[in-house]
């Protein structure tokens, strides 16, 4: 229980500091998802079903791949970084 009411407290924290930014991506997100659609169904001539599948995954997969490349871009910049300080 103590657990619980401590989660909702942090959540409502980061609602009440961050309310304008969480709402703008919130409305940032739907339109990703209108317009994707909307060019699928169009261009590509595909169901709704099919558009809204690709509106949704393809986001989550350029997500991933941008993670495993920040994660190697940090690397490679730590690394030079530790190297010329050697020098």
């Amino acid at each position: 229980m103590e657990l619980t009411k401590g989660i909702f407290k942090a959540a409502e924290s980061i609602f009440k500091n961050n309310k304008g930014s969480i709402l703008r991506t919130i409305v940032y997100t739907i339109g990703h998802f209108v317009i994707a659609i909307s060019v699928l169904m169009i261009v590509a001539d595909v169901s709704f079903i099919i558009a809204l599948t690709d509106a949704i995954v393809e986001p989550l997969a350029n997500s991933v791949w941008y993670f495993i490349l920040d994660k190697w871009w940090a690397s490679k910049t730590t690394n030079n970084k530790n190297y010329s300080s050697q020098s």
